[in-house]
């Protein structure tokens, strides 16, 4: 294809089709065996590389579906509407309210990270501090960092008490006990309790006491701020003390 127009609309033809591309592919569309030929086509358009598969695969930024962390999986090829794994990577580090170790950030994005992880740090991009046992990466961003460092030593507090409910290790008297004491609490209540839980447990708490729950992510994850950010609205709570006047019995002749 000699002209632009012509190759940029066949390499549009060809993602609204099939969702994602590889190289190979968008150069045999193209008709080209020229890598720079399809990457100048790609920059034409808002197009997104793959963080997963080492960037192979392509899409246009608005076929994605991303979910509430923006990202979106396609045949087990993983994007992100933040770019590609290195870029990925410090956003969500940035983002997080207490930090990711390793281990917790490859749990959210299903790929390697110990690599990128490092060089943003000896790029100075990202902060590393040892909390407990762990490394925990941060933002270099003063305020938030110590926000997040802030948080997750009170987190480590907790493990270090073992006062974290690990839902999936209790019996089930334990379980019924705490759904039926869950279910005498009001509406108010029933979210800060399910938030001082999902707290205890850091990432990927708010889905599993929301699910323990029968509980929306969302309404799991308002407790949680609520109580770490002491933005508790306290209408309609009666402090100590209140509440009628106590009536004397009276004594029947």
């Amino acid at each position: 294809m000699s002209d632009s127009r012509d190759r940029k609309s066949a390499v549009l033809r060809l993602l609204r089709e099939r969702k994602i591309a590889d190289l190979e592919e968008l150069k045999s569309v193209l008709g080209t065996n020229v890598r720079m030929t399809a990457f100048r086509t790609l920059q034409q358009l808002e197009y997104l590389s793959s963080y997963s598969h080492r960037g192979q695969f392509y899409t246009l930024f608005q076929i994605p579906q991303f979910d509430e962390n923006g990202l979106w999986s396609f045949q087990s090829i993983r994007f992100s509407r933040y770019g590609n794994l290195l870029s990925t990577t410090k956003a969500f580090v940035e983002k997080s309210e207490d930090g990711y170790t390793a281990t917790e950030l490859e749990n959210v994005l299903h790929v390697e990270v110990k690599h990128p992880l490092l060089q943003l740090t000896k790029q100075c991009k990202l902060y590393r501090l040892k909390i407990g046992r762990s490394h925990v990466y941060m933002s270099v961003e003063k305020g938030k960092q110590r926000q997040q460092r802030l948080r997750r030593e009170n987190r480590q507090a907790y493990i270090d008490l073992g006062m974290g409910l690990t839902v999936e290790l209790l019996p089930d008297e334990a379980k019924a006990a705490i759904i039926l004491f869950f279910s005498m609490l009001n509406e108010k209540q029933r979210r800060l309790y399910a938030g001082l839980e999902a707290a205890k447990l850091g990432h990927g708490g708010d889905r599993r006491i929301a699910d323990f729950l029968g509980l929306e992510v969302h309404t799991v994850a308002k407790g949680r701020k609520e109580l770490l950010g002491g933005s508790i609205d306290r209408n309609g709570v009666r402090s100590g003390g209140g509440g009628r006047d106590r009536v004397e019995k009276k004594i029947q002749p």
